[in-house]
């Protein structure tokens, strides 16, 4: 379940809490928010259980995953099977508390997490997948708060994918000799010489289509200031892995829950300036 590694659910909760946010204008529920929390710690366990049953051939010839459960024989796969169900019940019963739409939504969320280790066997560009997979807590966010998935969903899951892809081919990059060798397709490997390239590319992107989401909702300084040091960031982790070392290239991937808690941050406080100065008034 990776509870003892929490970067996977934090990549997956910060953009779910920008939608939970903007889709609560600045006030969501508290059971909201804790459904979607407690749920993306859920759904990201349940992801890594389905993505080691699937990948439990290829992980003992990994160097970062050889000493998974699955891989070394310490636990059996109908034990892991078990797990993953109970793990989506749970998931499940939560959904329910959130109305038709979110439900519906929920199993679109299901399928496309479930198919996801797949994808890495012909798709040149898992990791774009991954954005999907990562990012549907967003329509689902809006869509239990509104009863409908407004257009700055949509803008904010695209912009989910750029970063999954920046995110992740830092973290394929790590793994890359090892994936050649297995025949595994990532972005690290389609992107090739040009990799450094594509992540500060897609980096470029995400934060362009937050600005269209900052227009689209009448953001304020305090958000574009989130934006800024999300930015700078970025910015640093290219000089974290311009020398393509394993290291540098996990240390930027890992460096990636700074990014996400920086852009939440700028939301939640204009949002919070906003009702400051619409109570002084």
């Amino acid at each position: 379940m990776r509870l003892d590694k929490p970067i996977g659910t934090l990549l997956l909760l910060w953009p779910t809490l920008w939608a939970v946010w903007i889709g609560g204008f600045g006030r969501p529920q508290f059971h909201v928010i804790w459904i979607f929390a407690f749920g993306t710690l859920l759904m990201r366990s349940a992801g890594c259980v389905m993505n080691d049953i699937s990948d439990r051939k290829y992980d003992p010839h990994v160097k970062r995953t050889r000493d998974r459960p699955l891989a070394t024989g310490e636990i059996r796969v109908i034990e892991a099977v078990y797990l993953a169900v109970f793990l989506l019940l749970v998931s499940f019963a939560m959904v329910l508390m959130l109305g038709k739409l979110t439900v519906k939504l929920s199993f679109v969320a299901l399928a496309i997490a479930a198919s996801y280790p797949l994808f890495k066997r012909f798709f040149p560009l898992p990791q774009a997948y991954l954005g999907l997979a990562f990012g549907f807590g967003i329509p689902m966010a809006f869509a239990a708060q509104l009863d409908m998935v407004p257009k700055v969903a949509w803008w904010l899951l695209a912009a989910n994918v750029f970063w999954a892809i920046a995110y992740d081919t830092e973290y394929a990059m790590v793994d890359r000799d090892d994936d050649v060798n297995l025949g595994i397709k990532t972005s690290a490997i389609t992107f090739g010489r040009w990799d450094i390239a594509a992540v500060m590319a897609c980096y470029a992107a995400m934060q362009g289509i937050l600005i269209t989401v900052g227009r689209l909702m009448h953001f304020g300084k305090f958000y574009y200031a989130g934006l800024a040091v999300a930015g700078a960031m970025m910015i640093w982790h290219y000089f974290m892995i311009r020398d393509r070392s394993r290291e540098g290239s996990f240390r930027a991937f890992n460096h990636n829950n700074w990014v996400g808690a920086a852009i939440f941050a700028g939301i939640a406080v204009d949002y919070w300036m906003k009702g400051v100065r619409w109570t002084w008034n």
